[in-house]
């Protein structure tokens, strides 16, 4: 099982009203994932779409981009890592607002960081992030 499989649930995106396949979604990200992403994926983690993309642009593109549809590869990109982890925060908290407080608040294995932060990042800042939770659902992460 793929860590992207329930990506395109928490991002409400289809193809002919099905839920794409990883390679599928990698081609969705690449030609633009519709606006509604990043809005669905703000809405569940309880942060503000303009802090996810933040920096992907400067500023004065970004303000023009804000009335586009779709997202660029790379906000998609980060979208989808945020789908990605969320719902194994879930699993594991057991409840949304317990999983998006650990990812709003400093962990003492990511130098005092939010998780949310780091998986920002990149994809290293996600596998990070990941081996904490998975830590936890094992009953020894810090």
């Amino acid at each position: 099982m793929s860590a992207y499989d329930s990506v395109p649930e928490v991002l409400g995106v289809t193809i002919d009203g099905r839920a794409p396949t990883p390679i599928e979604l990698m081609r969705l990200i690449k030609e633009g994932l519709p606006r509604s992403a990043l809005l669905s994926i703000a809405a569940t983690i309880g942060a503000s779409p303009a802090a996810i993309v933040a920096g992907r642009e400067p500023g004065a593109a970004r303000a023009r981009r804000k009335s586009q549809a779709t997202l660029t590869p790379a906000e998609g990109a980060v979208v989808a890592r945020l789908a990605a982890v969320w719902p194994v925060a879930l699993e594991i908290w057991g409840d949304g607002n317990e999983a998006r407080a650990f990812l709003n608040r400093p962990h003492p294995l990511l130098e005092g960081r939010c998780p949310l932060d780091v998986i920002l990042q990149g994809e290293i800042g996600r596998a990070l992030v990941g081996e904490i939770l998975e830590r936890l659902r094992h009953g020894s992460a810090g």
